[in-house]
């Protein structure tokens, strides 16, 4: 073999070289544009999941607030019912002081005039 013959490089002729990096180019952008769109499919994905929690959590939320208001208006129910209740029990005892307490010391007081 000649040594110049394997020394030398093949040669590519400059039209097809042209078209060898077209060809890359075009491989490359593809690859690109389903990366991009793989990237957009997932965060589509994940702003729905993000969207579906935050639905699911606000509904929780609600739920709770409305347990709460239920609760805070049933304690308030008791509260004045145990007012009321307090308030009676003031009102039977001032009726026992007055009349049987009274009446008893009224009572005792008759009997030590008649000894």
């Amino acid at each position: 073999m000649n040594q110049r013959a394997t020394e030398m490089p093949e040669q590519v002729p400059p039209k097809e070289k042209a078209q060898n990096r077209v060809a890359e180019l075009d491989d490359a952008g593809q690859a690109i544009v389903a990366q991009i769109r793989t990237a957009a499919d997932l965060a589509r994905e994940d702003c729905d999941r993000a969207m579906s929690l935050a639905h699911k959590l606000s509904m929780e939320l609600r739920a709770a607030e409305d347990r709460t208001q239920r609760m805070t208006r049933e304690v308030e129910h008791w509260r004045d019912r145990a007012a009321r209740a307090e308030q009676w029990l003031q009102t039977i005892q001032q009726e026992i002081e007055e009349k049987l307490l009274a009446r008893r010391s009224f009572s005792g007081g008759e009997e030590a005039a008649i000894r």
